[in-house]
């Protein structure tokens, strides 16, 4: 009897076989990449485990993972085939951590982030990861011509990034130039104590090189000879190199005939003059930026014209001319994007000379260009009707009528920014028409209610960015009817709309794609609504609930079990006490964190939570606890890469909004 039944189950599950025995790896990798959260994945089944851990190539661990040297080795034990290992979120990696990598596979590495780990380390990563191909050391104030040296011995390395090493001199940059000779991409960003003598060591060796960014770099024109030498350089980034003038690049003759893209912006020893020579020699430019740079003249815009290939120039804060942007109308090219944010002498007269030649723009700003008024906009909507990106935060002589003309005429739209403008909801009922629109930004505009929303609800599905920052007409129903027709919203600002409650965020914790929340200054909501998007928008990444007073503890609990993935938040004037902080200190994600006026708060419960918050990297506190808080505690969180920044601000009364234009972001 006992066999009989035996054989029966063995029959029974025989006939159940896992149908995924009958698909091939392939098909199940590809139902892998498609899926939001893997985790529930790989804890389907033993296969599924085995699956997942051999199809993972990038892997980006939390905090904890890190603090301990055989933590990460098993990490990596469990997946073997991580090619990209990211550890920007890991402030604490340590020598003992880099001398554990000795993953065969792996070619990228990121320790953007980190500030533990010396020459010592990187010299056994390198050493026992030999297919590394790119590194990124960004931030890492302490590494020093010793660690460049150490990198240098990575001879397969195609990208480095070195950004705000300040302490690297030219000779790590010679030993990286003579040592790394497949460079392909250098970033030398804010590389302080890099010279002359280290660039052109860089131009003589490193042949590869298609991308260099020298951004604010104390260099002259001794080392732009050597650069010319590197004759598959597509990318160039001078930004804020004020030691290049008209002078260094008159002694441009030969040119860069490879040079696509030139960013010269801040630059302010560059005229005209300057600009004209290099153009002279870069007949294959299609981008350029001369940001917060040169007087924009008729000389300019007519040196500008002989680059033929050009497609996208940006001139945010410079001072122009009517004759220099009707130069720039009447060049034969015609220009794909144009940058006028924050320029001085814009008119609706160089403005429409402009649009009306450059008939192909896709993408178009004019950012805080105060004098145009409905004529550029008719002019912008019937001449560039294949815009994708609109920008024009703060025109604000443009009558509200001008807005219904960007829904008749451009359809294409994905971007829209009207911040600080007079649109209305017949505005917003005509720019739902743009079907393809993704981000909508109407901070401060303060004629639009809930009808506006509905119709943008209805129409633009494909919404992922909403920002109604201080827009003080908007309530729960408009809110509601963003959520239920952009199921795809990504991130919206609500903060300083009042009359916003729970009811909002209940409507909007059904887009579980929901990343970024800012509600601060919304009196009305509790911890019930932030439960509610705690629950359901598991890929919640930042929270700004400050001045949110009736949010407590019990919106906290909520958080810690559900939000695994929230890295920045801001609890400022919130009801949170010791309590609440301490659940949230079992967030091993959490890296930034804003507590001012709390009044719940305790020195000891405050100490006990950051300690318990162990990726913490930045920390932003009212500066009584400056004394309060024990010492050795800050000085553990320091040594762990925390950085506090101490605030002396008093709580200060809201301003009224229909006031507030003056300013453009809320200040901590």
């Amino acid at each position: 009897m006992f066999q009989g039944k035996m054989k029966k189950q063995k029959r029974i599950q025989e006939t159940q076989m896992n149908p995924f025995d009958f698909v091939s790896e392939e098909i199940v990798f590809a139902i892998l990449d498609c899926l939001f959260d893997r985790k529930p994945f790989s804890l389907v089944s033993k296969t599924f485990y085995a699956i997942e851990s051999r199809h993972r190539r990038t892997l980006k661990p939390f905090p904890r993972t890190t603090s301990d040297h055989h933590q990460l080795k098993r990490l990596l034990n469990r997946y073997p085939s991580v090619t990209h290992l990211d550890l920007s979120l890991c402030p604490r990696v340590t020598d003992s951590c880099l001398s554990h990598l000795s993953n065969s596979c792996l070619n990228s590495i990121d320790l953007s982030r980190s500030k533990l780990f010396t020459h010592v380390g990187l010299s056994n990563l390198v050493s026992k990861c030999a297919n590394l191909v790119d590194i990124d050391l960004s931030n890492g104030v302490h590494l020093n011509d010793t660690a460049a040296a150490a990198v240098a011995s990575c001879g397969s390395l195609e990208r480095l990034c070195l950004s705000r090493c300040k302490a690297l001199t030219d000779i790590g940059i010679g030993c990286i130039a003579v040592g790394c000779l497949k460079l392909r991409v250098l970033n030398l960003k804010w590389c302080l104590g890099v010279s002359d003598l280290g660039v052109a060591l860089i131009g003589v060796k490193c042949k590869q090189i298609r991308s260099l960014d020298l951004s604010h770099l104390l260099i002259t024109k001794k080392c732009l000879p050597s650069l010319l030498k590197l004759q598959y350089l597509e990318e160039l980034v001078l930004e804020g190199c004020c030691g290049i003038t008209d002078e260094s690049l008159v002694s441009l003759k030969q040119g860069w005939m490879s040079l696509k893209t030139l960013n010269m912006s801040y630059c302010e020893n560059v005229t005209h003059v300057g600009v004209s020579s290099l153009t002279s020699s870069a007949g294959c430019l299609q981008n350029l930026n001369l940001a917060y740079g040169p007087l924009v003249t008729l000389d300019l815009s007519e040196s500008l014209q002989k680059l033929s290939k050009l497609q996208s120039i940006r001139l945010d804060g410079c001072h122009v001319t009517c004759s220099g942007l009707k130069g720039i109308g009447n060049w034969c090219v015609s220009l794909k994007e144009l940058s006028l944010s924050k320029c001085t002498g814009v008119t609706d007269d160089g403005l429409s000379s402009i649009v009306t030649k450059h008939t192909e723009l896709k993408k178009l700003d004019i950012t805080c260009c105060r004098k145009i008024t409905r004529t550029s906009i008719a002019r912008i909507t019937k001449s560039c009707v294949s815009l994708v990106s609109l920008k024009m935060e703060s025109c604000t002589l443009v009558s509200s009528e001008a807005f219904v003309l960007i829904g008749q005429y451009c359809h294409f739209l994905q971007e829209l920014d009207l911040t600080d403008n007079d649109v209305d909801d017949e505005g917003l009922k005509s720019v739902s028409r743009c079907s393809e629109l993704s981000v909508l930004k109407l901070g401060i505009c303060l004629n639009i209610t809930d009808q506006g929303l509905i119709f943008i609800g209805n129409g633009c599905q494909k919404l992922i960015e909403l920002d109604l920052y201080r827009s003080i007409g908007v309530t729960d129903k408009g809110i509601s009817a963003v959520a239920r027709g952009c199921t795809n919203l990504e991130m919206i600002n609500i903060s300083y709309c009042e009359n916003i409650t729970d009811s909002a965020l209940i409507s909007l914790s059904k887009c579980c794609k929901l990343n970024t929340l800012e509600s601060r200054g919304c009196p009305l909501i509790t911890s019930s609504g932030i439960k509610a998007i705690a629950v359901r928008c598991k890929q919640l990444a930042k929270l700004d609930i400050k001045k949110c007073l009736n949010v407590n503890d019990s919106g906290m609990i909520p958080l810690a079990h559900f939000s695994q993935n929230l890295r920045q938040m801001n609890l400022s004037y919130s009801s949170v006490t010791d309590v609440g902080l301490l659940y949230l200190a079992s967030l091993g994600c959490l890296q930034s964190l804003t507590i001012l006026h709390v009044d719940g708060l305790t020195p000891s419960g405050l100490a006990a939570a950051l300690l318990g918050c162990g990726g913490l990297t930045k920390v932003k506190l009212q500066s009584l606890f400056r004394t309060s808080l024990p010492r050795l505690v800050l000085e553990n969180l320091e040594a762990r890469g925390c950085v506090f920044q101490w605030r002396d601000k008093v709580f200060q009364a809201e301003l009224d909004p229909k006031c507030w234009k003056l300013q453009t972001q809320d200040i901590e």
